[in-house]
């Protein structure tokens, strides 16, 4: 074999192996939702109302700022991966050639805000970015355009980004305004904000007898009407909440909920920060899956606790809930955020309150961990599930853990887990080092919640995982765990699968014991009401029979 045709046949293999990693590419977008295509620069361009061109000449650009192409964005991915098996002979001879000693060619590209749009040279993109460049030449024509775009950009933003321009080109805010900020995630926004700019014209006409123009409307819109529930967003922290979404969002959402809600009270709101208050604690809930689908993305780029709440009772039994949170922590670089819940102000001066925000902060210094305890006044359960909205995680010792029948609907243990809109680490004994955990799965969404968990866990904290499935006559048919062989394969991660036909309650607990596992996952309460008191909550038997923590998501 001659040096061209090996260095040919060493292209092909390379191609095959990068069309194989789109393939999964692929499969990994439908699960995370997370879109591979690239951007078609037509589409744009017509949404943009893209028009003024400029030669800029010949650039070094950033590989990773290509988000799209002029003609043949359909044929690779966001990375520049293959999806046609028919590429591969043009594939493999440009990389060859570059083998060779010919290099790479300058591209031509569209600049677009931050981003770029291959005008030629689609191939050698895909080869420069599988073989690690972070640069490549190009000739580079920029296209002017208002709107801000960025290498993350999203085939679905471009209705919003749209509707922006068309929303600036109205109004003409930025001349007025100069740096504002308007963005938002959902289509449909800017009209709700053109209307109320309608309706401040309105008001100004009568007030001015006519004097008016549309541009003091938008002025006076933005002033006295966006800025001050904006500031408010921002300076209570409320994007955290509220996780992809920007604070003109929140600002709509605030805006048409609050007047709801004074229909509904029959009086007017006068104070904006009253109005978030008020809506916040009827809206902010959270459905399962959603915790999941939030933190899809960031997992793979950051840690997935970066905020613990530990509530702390006093009693000596309650400090292994920090001990369990420090060893999270540790793993994670989370902060700690310790809570201890008092009835009246004067217990929350006692020296008691003192020496447990002493002892916590001394625990958290010595190891290493950072930690701040807040001591405060209210009901338990109501004080924990506020707190917990503003945090990844809780971390809770199980003293009480709910009883059987009736008695269970009615403990302020299983209150807590139903009102947090996080997931729970329950603590019965010693903190454990979560080395070998059991998920048990249904394939409800509650249980999709906890296989999200664990599969982060195995690749990140490298923790045994034991999937548990009890059929035990019910609807569940023996292939409900093919879902998380697909999932784990996808992840790369190896798991022990178990199937069992006996009744779920004693069948975990005791596989949790053979299998001497020192974390159990699994979903939080389902089911009816009925079922919960009649036949009992697997949950709730765990609770009160595991020796070691259980994980449970909503």
């Amino acid at each position: 074999m001659s040096p061209d045709q090996y260095r040919l046949q060493m292209a092909i293999q390379d191609f095959q192996s990068a069309l194989q990693r789109g393939a999964v590419q692929e499969i990994l977008a439908r699960i995370t939702g997370k879109s591979t295509k690239l951007l078609s620069y037509d589409e744009v361009a017509e949404k943009l109302k893209l028009r003024i061109r400029t030669e800029r000449g010949m650039q070094q650009i950033p590989l990773d700022a290509i988000v799209g192409s002029v003609g043949r964005y359909t044929e690779f991915t966001r990375t520049f991966l293959p999806r046609r098996a028919g590429d591969q002979e043009r594939w493999a001879r440009v990389k060859a050639a570059m083998q060779e000693g010919a290099g790479l060619p300058p591209i031509e590209v569209y600049k677009v805000g931050e981003v770029y749009f291959v005008i030629d040279g689609n191939h050698r993109v895909s080869i420069a970015r599988q073989e690690g460049y972070n640069a490549i030449e190009a000739r580079v024509i920029e296209v002017r355009t208002s709107i801000k775009l960025t290498p993350d950009i999203r085939p679905d933003d471009l209705i919003v980004k749209a509707e922006y321009a068309e929303f600036l080109n109205t109004t003409g805010i930025m001349d007025l305004r100069p740096n504002v900020d308007l963005t938002v995630t959902i289509p449909g926004q800017y009209e709700k904000m053109l209307e109320q700019i309608c309706a401040q014209e309105c008001l100004l006409d009568k007030e001015r007898k006519g004097a008016s123009s549309f541009q003091d409307a938008v002025e006076t819109w933005y002033d006295n009407i966006y800025i001050p529930l904006a500031e408010t967003i921002r300076d209570r922290g409320l994007l955290h909440w509220f996780p992809d979404r920007t604070i003109t969002d929140l600002y709509i959402w605030i805006s048409e909920n609050r007047a709801e809600l004074e229909q509904e009270l029959g009086w007017e709101i006068q104070s904006d920060i009253t109005a978030t208050d008020l809506i916040l604690e009827r809206s902010v809930k959270s459905e399962p899956g959603s915790w999941r689908r939030a933190r899809t993305v960031t997992r793979y780029t950051d840690h997935l606790f970066a905020d613990i709440l530990v509530p702390l009772s006093g009693f000596s039994e309650s400090w292994d809930a920090l001990d369990q949170a420090i060893i999270i922590a540790q793993h994670e670089n989370a902060k700690l955020h310790g809570l201890h819940i008092v009835d009246t102000k004067y217990d929350a001066e006692s020296a008691d309150a003192k020496g447990i925000k002493e002892r916590f902060d001394m625990t958290c210094k010595e190891a290493g961990v950072e930690g701040s305890l807040v001591i405060d006044i209210g009901d338990v359960t109501d004080r924990i599930g506020t707190r917990a909205s503003l945090t990844d995680l809780v971390v809770v010792k199980i003293m009480n853990p709910p009883g059987r029948g009736i008695s269970a609907l009615q403990s302020p243990f299983r209150t807590i887990i139903e009102r947090s809109s996080r997931p729970l680490l329950t603590v019965p004994q010693r903190a454990s080092r979560c080395k070998r955990a059991l998920l048990a799965y249904d394939g409800t969404d509650r249980s999709k919640e906890a296989l999200f968990v664990a599969t982060y866990l195995a690749e990140m904290w490298k923790t045994e995982l034991i999937v548990f499935t009890a059929l035990d006559g019910s609807r569940l048919r023996a292939d409900v765990q093919e879902y998380v062989h697909r999932y784990l394969e996808i992840h790369e991660v190896e798991a022990e699968y178990i199937v069992s036909e006996h009744g779920a309650m004693d069948s975990l607990k005791d596989t949790a014991e053979e299998r001497d596992v020192d974390l159990v996952l699994m979903g939080s309460h389902g089911g009816s009401v009925l079922q919960q008191v009649f036949v009992g909550s697997m949950l709730d038997y765990m609770l009160r029979e595991s020796k070691v923590p259980t994980f449970i998501c909503r």
